[in-house]
C-alpha cells in the first residue's frame, strides 16, 4: 500500500485541492515551489502508462481546472507538468508553478511550509478552482 493509497483512504491527513470517484489532488507537503499540487488517481497501479485507457483521458481532464487555478493563485509564466514516479511506487502527475525549467528540478533542495501556510496555499487555489 502506497502512501497516496493511505491518503485516498484518510489514513493520513492531506491538504485536499479536488476529489472525484477515480482522482484526487492535494498539495505536495515537499513542495518544488509553492502551490506544487499533485494528482492522483484512486487505484493503485505503479507506472502511469500502465493506467487503463480511459484513466489517461480523465486524468489530465480532472487536472486541467486545477493548472488554471494555480496559473491564477501564483506568480508564474505556467503550471508545469512532471511525471517522476520514483520516490512512490503510485502513478502520480506533478503540477507545479513554473517560471523557468529549473522550478521543475526535482533534485534540487525541497521547501517546507507550516501547517498555517499550507492551508493558505490550498484555500488561495480552492478560490480559484
Amino acid at each position: 500500500m502506497s502512501i497516496f493509497t493511505k491518503i485516498i483512504a484518510g489514513e493520513i491527513p492531506s491538504y485536499k485541492i479536488k476529489e472525484n470517484e477515480n482522482f484526487i489532488a492535494f498539495l505536495d507537503v515537499f513542495p518544488l515551489v509553492k502551490g506544487h499540487v499533485l494528482v492522483v488517481p484512486k487505484i493503485e497501479i505503479d507506472k502511469i502508462f500502465d493506467l487503463p485507457e480511459n484513466y489517461l483521458q480523465e486524468f489530465f481532464l480532472f487536472a486541467k481546472p486545477i493548472a488554471a487555478a494555480i496559473e491564477k493563485s501564483f506568480d508564474c509564466k505556467r503550471c508545469g507538468i512532471s511525471v517522476i514516479g520514483i520516490e512512490v511506487p503510485h502513478a502520480h502527475m506533478h503540477l507545479v508553478p513554473i517560471n523557468n525549467a529549473n522550478d521543475l528540478n526535482f533534485t534540487k533542495e525541497k521547501i517546507k511550509f507550516t501547517d498555517l501556510e499550507m492551508l493558505e496555499i490550498q484555500q488561495t487555489i480552492l478560490q480559484n478552482l
